[in-house]
């Protein structure tokens, strides 16, 4: 595997790498990302992957400092998945100057849900992205569902601004009992990991119930956070949505994501499932 941590470095490294699939990360990864770097060999000639904790998306008060580094455990399975180019540049290589320039999704799309709970979260995922895109040019690029209003904004941006760029989107990967596998899980105690796949859990209650005929979404979203509730969560949101821009359903609407975001202890997780 090539690493590289300087842009020209990656771009001459790049020159004759053929059809090249960008598997964006933070690094500390698990079982998700390398089912991604796995998936990833599928649609092109070389894999890179980037690994590069953004500090834009975060906010003050969220774990910047604390998010785990973990770069010699991930150099050793992004090699033993085949991964054929890492690009892991410092914060001064990406931001050699304050960022000026941001991409700014429309309201619609970012002032919902993740937008709600986190401000300004997306506009700082959007302009590392775009920038890595300019960076690598990559002829796809790979995003797990798991985040998926993420996947919506990106797939937009790469639609809207005509990058020659296919996202393909990823299924979530799992534990056993059904957790969606994320680097915040290693904040999780032991009491809190054996609790905290009750997350999947209601979604795949709702998705039971609109599947069987509940057109009630108000009164699902609801039962679910009084369930989240009552067994010690704080959520933020179960929102029932239209796959397509994470809307509200109209009547008719086929194609619906269940999202949920709650606290467990100190630490928030993330879920959804389409139905």
């Amino acid at each position: 595997m090539n690493i590289h941590d300087t842009i020209s470095g990656l771009r001459a490294g790049l020159k004759h790498a053929g059809r090249v699939v960008l598997v964006p990360t933070m690094g500390n990864l698990h079982d998700g990302h390398i089912s991604l770097m796995q998936q990833a060999r599928a649609h092109g000639n070389s894999v890179l992957v980037s690994i590069f904790v953004n500090r834009l998306q975060f906010r003050p008060g969220e774990d910047f400092e604390k998010y785990p580094r973990t770069f010699a455990q991930d150099c050793a399975r992004l090699s033993a998945a085949g991964v054929d180019h890492l690009f892991a540049p410092c914060e001064a290589e990406m931001y050699p100057t304050p960022q000026q320039y941001y991409v700014e999704p429309p309201a619609d799309q970012i002032n919902i849900l993740e937008g709600e709970f986190r401000p300004g979260h997306f506009r700082g995922v959007t302009t590392v992205v775009l920038k890595l895109f300019n960076i690598a040019q990559p002829q796809v690029a790979l995003f797990g569902k798991k985040d998926y209003q993420q996947m919506m904004v990106l797939s937009n941006m790469t639609r809207d601004l005509a990058l020659p760029i296919e996202i393909v989107a990823a299924e979530t990967v799992r534990a056993a009992d059904g957790l969606a596998l994320s680097s915040r899980n290693g904040f999780l105690s032991a009491q809190e990991r054996a609790e905290a796949p009750r997350l999947h859990r209601e979604l795949a209650r709702v998705r039971e119930a609109i599947i069987n005929g509940e057109r009630n979404y108000v009164r699902l979203e609801r039962l679910a956070m009084t369930e989240l509730q009552a067994n010690g969560w704080q959520p933020n949101y179960v929102a029932i949505r239209r796959q397509l821009d994470l809307q509200p359903p109209q009547a008719g609407d086929k194609a619906l994501v269940v999202l949920g975001a709650a606290m467990l202890g100190g630490t928030r997780l993330i879920d959804n499932l389409e139905v």
